[in-house]
């Protein structure tokens, strides 16, 4: 069993890595031969897409100039560990609504035509399935629906659309809202914890 950790904060000490981290020791304790796999985004910036990174995706890997296969090289990496991966958790902090640059980054660089989605005459199909994603995302305000500010929220309905874009349709939210200083900050946290233990559990039990 594999695990890959996404990470994509700014902030070395962010909840959204706290979660993730809290994420990925429950995931081992249900699996202790299992294999994690961290992938941080913010300190290891990937690259913006390029032409050159056009230019080949749409070449034959045979006939790619020296240039081409340099761009897109780590996308082929990257893809691979996702490929490689039975569960993915992506802690994912909402910035200006949506999701943060590094993790924009990180998904235009696994969301590639003729490699993780092909299209045919039925439109798009993704080609990466049978995993679970679980996307922990962390709010400085609430957003659920219900709330007055729900309408504002282009952070999961994007990350919904764009991973089933590519097949992975088996995503759960976990949510940290609240997350400015004052009480309800470390009660949102807790709850996060807590579902997290339970759906670790709960993959556990499914295995079974």
């Amino acid at each position: 069993m594999k695990l890959l950790r996404i990470d994509s904060s700014a902030r070395r000490n962010a909840v959204s890595r706290q979660l993730t981290g809290h994420f990925a020791e429950a995931w081992l304790n249900e699996h202790p031969e299992g294999e994690i796999l961290e992938r941080d985004l913010a300190s290891t910036p990937l690259p913006h897409i390029t032409d050159e990174f056009v230019q080949a995706m749409y070449t034959d890997p045979a006939a790619r100039t020296a240039a081409q296969q340099q761009a897109i090289a780590l996308s082929d990496t990257l893809i691979e560990e996702v490929l490689a991966a039975d569960t993915i958790v992506i802690g994912a902090p909402m910035y200006n609504f949506s999701v943060s640059a590094p993790l924009k980054a990180w998904i235009d660089q696994i969301v590639r035509g003729g490699k993780t989605v092909l299209f045919g005459p039925a439109g798009p199909e993704g080609q990466v399935k049978d995993k679970k994603v679980f996307v922990i995302t962390t709010r400085g305000g609430a957003y659920r629906p219900g709330t007055p500010t729900e309408r504002f929220d282009y952070q999961e309905p994007y990350l919904r659309h764009v991973l089933a874009f590519i097949g992975l349709t088996d995503v759960t939210f976990i949510y940290a809202e609240n997350q400015k200083p004052g009480p309800q900050a470390e009660v949102a946290k807790a709850a996060a914890i807590a579902q997290i233990a339970h759906h670790a559990a709960e993959q556990s039990s499914s295995l079974v």
